[in-house]
């Protein structure tokens, strides 16, 4: 009897090991079952569509094209609160998009680095907006800019790296700098990290259990927000921004949880591997680091900046993760990147 029991629950423990570590399959948008597509989208060469928003004036008439590339639970709906005056005087296009799974562009269970740069590289052909463009990275939306100034530098005219995502486990950092950097942060979102990078493949259930608090943005913890941030979050509350609502629809763990993957997974190079897409000066990288930022290390920002002396650095006194919703510094931004 023994041995048909043991049986018995060692299956029993594998059914429930299987259902717990895969994710459910994504709600496809134009799909049965998805959501309804509602936003103008183009289809890569591999056949994923991607969903886009177009802002500024015409790019036909633009002296400074832009892709903008959103963070982490965001989308092309991203608001940046730029004067309309300044995109009037510098005549400037502005192209959002959804990165793979969030909002209506379709997921992709194989993203890189590399894969996200050459799908800003498609967007910008498929939509012939030029054969170059300015980039500005947000927060999570760095990496993808790394990879854009790794594999497609000839494409740019400019980028800005802005409150930009850093990895804990670049080679190129020392020790000390990263062990420090990823011990400032709260414990559950050290743990969130390393289950990323280190087994990927367990990630989907630690996101999902209940037992031990996961990320903290996801969790509620507000202590991962600067005073300075939590006041922008209330004023942000106050009148949202169209389409929060389909940030996730096509499921969290082709959106949030991919995301995360994807940018503390092993990377094909590191930032030190890049060199100047600009030799001549005839273009211009910037970093922008909020001084009182609790989500990303200035420190870790800094010591790049340092070591990749044709980054500018900008360090902003008293700002915190959300500088780029402050009109001043988005203002700043713009125009540090485009007048030369």
């Amino acid at each position: 009897m023994l041995a048909p029991v043991s049986l018995a629950l060692v299956v029993g423990l594998l059914g429930w090991a299987y259902q717990a570590l895969k994710p459910p399959p994504p709600k496809l948008c134009g799909l049965p079952g998805g959501p309804p597509v509602t936003s103008p989208r183009v289809k890569l060469d591999d056949g994923r569509h991607v969903a886009y928003r177009e802002t500024g004036v015409p790019k036909e008439v633009a002296n400074y094209k832009i892709i903008i590339i959103h963070g982490y639970g965001s989308s092309k709906d991203l608001y940046l609160p730029v004067p309309q005056e300044l995109i009037e005087e510098l005549k400037i296009y502005f192209l959002f998009f959804d990165r793979p799974g969030y909002g209506e562009s379709d997921p992709h269970p194989l993203r890189t680095v590399k894969s996200e740069a050459y799908d800003v590289e498609q967007l910008a052909d498929k939509l012939q907006i030029g054969s170059k463009f300015y980039v500005i990275g947000i927060s999570m939306g760095a990496y993808p800019l790394y990879g854009c100034l790794k594999y497609i530098p000839h494409r740019l005219s400019g980028a800005s790296l802005v409150v930009p995502f850093v990895h804990y486990w670049w080679p190129c950092l020392p020790a000390n700098i990263s062990r420090e950097a990823l011990k400032r942060m709260p414990a559950q979102d050290q743990m969130t990290y390393r289950v990323a990078h280190y087994t990927p493949w367990l990630f989907y259930w630690w996101m999902s259990q209940k037992w031990f608090p996961t990320l903290s943005i996801i969790s509620g913890n507000t202590a991962i927000f600067s005073p300075q941030d939590i006041e922008m979050l209330k004023k942000l509350s106050e009148s949202p921004s169209d389409g929060q609502e389909k940030i996730q629809q096509q499921g969290v763990h082709e959106s949030l949880y991919r995301d995360l993957m994807v940018g503390y997974g092993k990377w094909e190079f590191d930032p030190m591997d890049l060199t100047n897409p600009f030799p001549d000066n005839e273009g211009s990288v910037h970093i922008w680091q909020g001084c009182e930022d609790r989500i990303i290390s200035s420190q870790i920002n800094r010591y790049l900046s340092e070591k990749l002396p044709w980054i500018q650095y900008h360090e902003v006194p008293n700002a915190g993760h959300f500088l780029f919703y402050e009109t001043n510094f988005c203002e700043a931004i713009l125009r540090e990147l485009l007048v030369r």
